[in-house]
């Protein structure tokens, strides 16, 4: 079982983090983990070179997690909510594919991505919303051939209890886990 994982926490050891390292803890299989303020991944600049051809004119990380992403069985997407949204960095990230939503609607190309599983987590401080931020996910998990997603897991008080204290956040952590494990026979 393979699984790639987005963080969009700039934040070394910290909340976002923390969360991600329970589900690696109990997750089968391998993992790719792409930080996106770590990466040297560019955001979309809107070339249009993938409405006529397939994959993307920069060159950076981004081709192998284009090439992970052509087998791996789950993706995860962790981040802060920032404005009630996920962070900037994170959504730089996700503008890379763009490509597979040209390839199915301008292309007229059926997904070259096998069906996966998909979760969220979120995190943050307080007064910004967890709707908005899940959406985003959703529909990034959407273009990435998520065809089952998990039940949001959040940590919404982080300035004042830290996530890894957060025992509903830390058992939707780990439940993440067992939902990727489990597939259908």
């Amino acid at each position: 079982m393979k699984t790639l994982i987005f963080n969009g926490s700039p934040r070394v050891n910290g909340d976002t983090e923390s969360l991600i390292h329970i589900v690696t803890q109990n997750l089968e299989g391998e993992y790719k983990l792409v930080n996106a303020y770590r990466c040297n991944i560019s955001p979309c600049i809107d070339c249009r070179y993938c409405r006529e051809h397939s994959g993307c004119a920069i060159s950076d990380e981004m081709q192998q997690v284009y090439d992970y992403l052509l087998n791996c069985d789950n993706i995860l997407i962790a981040s802060p909510i920032y404005f009630s949204e996920l962070t900037g960095k994170l959504l730089d990230v996700g503008s890379r594919l763009q490509t597979y939503f040209s390839a199915r609607y301008f292309r007229k190309e059926e997904s070259r991505l096998k069906p996966k599983k998909g979760a969220v987590i979120l995190v943050g401080g307080g007064d910004g919303k967890v709707s908005r931020p899940y959406e985003t996910a959703c529909v990034l998990l959407h273009h990435m051939n998520c065809h089952e997603v998990h039940e949001v897991v959040f940590s919404h008080n982080t300035d004042k209890v830290p996530a890894v204290q957060d025992e509903q956040a830390v058992r939707g952590a780990k439940e993440i886990a067992r939902f990727f494990a489990h597939r259908e026979s």
